[in-house]
């Protein structure tokens, strides 16, 4: 699984490049919190991996004892996809996004958005395609008391 992805980052990195989201032409250069893909069943079975920015890090590294975020924290998850015949494809770019308190309380003040291989902006909160992205903090509802974070599991973790 190392192997597969590291062949599909260099692809990963180019697929996202889009002017939709600032973190799609940085996210491969913050901190990764995931030693391998894994199947995540909340993004569509497809494998991903965690990555957190520099304001990120310190406080989602402390997993399921993190209450809140800082603002301007921000996490990505690239994915992707393994067919029956052992063929990758590039999934989209996953992307929270803490924002300033207030701004949008129905998501506890995340920011969603989704970055589809080509760079499209699928869409965002509060922007582009909002109603598209609802599915996102619908899910993340199950993590209230983490401050709506999903953590990968423990098998996983660097």
């Amino acid at each position: 699984m190392t192997a597969l992805y590291d062949c599909l980052v260099p692809n990963l990195k180019k697929a996202y490049n889009s002017t939709g989201h600032w973190s799609a032409k940085k996210w491969s250069k913050w901190q990764s919190f995931s030693k391998t893909g894994y199947r995540s069943d909340t993004h569509g079975g497809r494998f991903v991996q965690n990555y957190a920015n520099k304001i990120a890090a310190k406080s989602y590294g402390g997993y399921e004892k993190t209450t809140k975020m800082p603002i301007g924290s921000t996490l990505a998850k690239p994915s992707f996809t393994v067919g029956a015949n052992g063929q990758a494809a590039m999934g989209p770019l996953f992307i929270m996004e803490k924002m300033t308190s207030g701004w949008n309380k129905a998501t506890g003040d995340w920011r969603y958005a989704m970055i589809m291989p080509g760079g499209n902006l699928f869409g965002m909160t509060k922007g582009k395609n909002a109603g598209g992205m609802t599915f996102c903090h619908e899910c993340h509802e199950g993590g209230e008391d983490n401050d709506f974070m999903l953590f990968l599991p423990e098998e996983n973790r660097k």
